[in-house]
């Protein structure tokens, strides 16, 4: 069976995940272990960065899903379609 885009994209996503969990274990590491401040907000940011990354793919994600139904239905009016995208920016938004 072949995988889909979208199965790889998943993969990659939770593997970037899991990365992430481990740094910040090794930031809690840090911090019990008192090492200097400056390595550990660059740790910090090192993760929060991937988990922006990681948030807007899954964001592109919600909005090709969106899309393709809005295509899948032919009798879709063009207020339909306008609520959906609405709905992606809100999400967006919402959680960026």
């Amino acid at each position: 069976m072949m995988e889909s885009d979208w199965d790889k994209k998943r993969k990659a996503l939770i593997t970037r995940l899991r990365r992430v969990e481990g740094q910040l274990r090794g930031i809690q590491r840090m911090m019990e272990e008192d090492q200097d401040c400056e390595r550990v907000a660059q740790q910090l940011s090192a993760a929060r960065k991937a988990l922006d990354k990681t948030f807007y793919e899954t964001m592109a994600c919600a909005m090709r899903q969106e899309l393709s139904q809005a295509q899948s239905s032919d009798s879709q009016s063009s207020a339909k379609l306008e609520s959906q995208i609405k709905h992606i920016t809100d999400l967006i938004s919402k959680y960026a």
